[in-house]
């Protein structure tokens, strides 16, 4: 090497300059440069889970479409046809369908994030990358999937004459506060996993039972009595994104449409659940890769 050249202050002529890695101080800190520096590496992630996801699969992103439409026929037909749960004036099977759609979104998207520390462990010990993009990828991956069920949608409801209304644009605003839930949930799950393996099990119950309060338990179904209580409803982020879905996409059907607060109630929940997975998962962020 010729002593010539510039070289680290710290190095000898022949020594190779390295970077010393230590972990975030303070009880909440993301280093949102280091993020936007590694942005590239986020994209390559994202489009591995999907090749993934897909690559021996048998009936590729056929899944993305078979999951919702069965549960729509399972949720039209025992709750709509048989229990007759009220629908807004809407048909049970469009108005399942509706809703299990940014569900199932958000289902898969928990689901991945929260393994994704572990399945990856590999690559957890070896490099070096910001551990917030491992579940990010997952829940970014899962947008595709959504996007594919949501033109099949669209067709079903043209076959079955339902019309969708002008607001249905709407959606996209509205699925970032599923966005937002999912990553929120899904890293305080993830940084949990890895240090209690059993806790697998016990997130696809978690979610199970979320869904039937998010989907089955509608605005209008809530006594009156409740008065102000209701809008505790509102809590709930999926059900708010559920709800919401189903007036901008069907608004000039439905004879009720959900009230303006349950947004303001919606949101922040959304971003506290966001925040406070976040918080969890970068405190653990130090002993992931001793532990995992």
């Amino acid at each position: 090497m010729d002593s010539s050249q510039p070289h680290p202050s710290n190095a000898t002529p022949f020594e190779t300059p390295f970077m010393v890695i230590e972990p975030p101080k303070g009880w909440f800190q993301v280093n949102w440069h280091e993020v936007w520096q590694f942005r590239e590496l986020l994209y390559f992630l994202t489009w591995r889970d999907v090749k993934v996801k897909y690559k021996q699969a048998l009936l590729g992103f056929a899944w993305a479409v078979i999951v919702p439409i069965t549960n729509m026929l399972i949720f039209g037909t025992i709750f709509g046809q048989v229990a007759e749960l009220p629908t807004g004036g809407v048909d049970p099977y469009i108005f399942y369908l509706v809703g299990l759609v940014p569900w199932q979104y958000f289902a898969t998207a928990v689901n991945m994030a929260s393994q994704a520390m572990v399945s990856q462990q590999d690559l957890l010990t070896k490099i070096y990358l910001p551990r917030l993009f491992l579940p990010a990828a997952a829940c970014i991956a899962n947008l595709l999937d959504y996007g594919l069920a949501f033109v099949v949608m669209i067709v079903l409801m043209l076959c079955m004459q339902v019309v969708p209304a002008a607001t249905t644009l709407l959606v996209i605003p509205i699925m970032l506060v599923a966005i937002l839930t999912a990553l929120g949930v899904g890293l305080f799950f993830a940084a949990l996993n890895v240090k209690y393996r059993d806790i697998k099990f016990v997130i696809p119950f978690l979610v199970q039972i979320w869904m039937y309060v998010s989907i089955l338990l509608s605005y209008s179904q809530l006594p009156e009595s409740w008065g102000a209580w209701r809008y505790l409803y509102g809590l709930n982020p999926m059900a708010v994104v559920i709800e919401a879905s189903r007036w901008a996409m069907l608004s000039h059907i439905m004879t009720e449409t959900p009230p303006l607060i349950l947004f303001v109630t919606g949101i922040p929940s959304a971003v506290f659940l966001f925040l406070f997975g976040l918080f969890y998962f970068k405190r653990m962020e130090k002993m992931f890769a001793d532990v995992v």
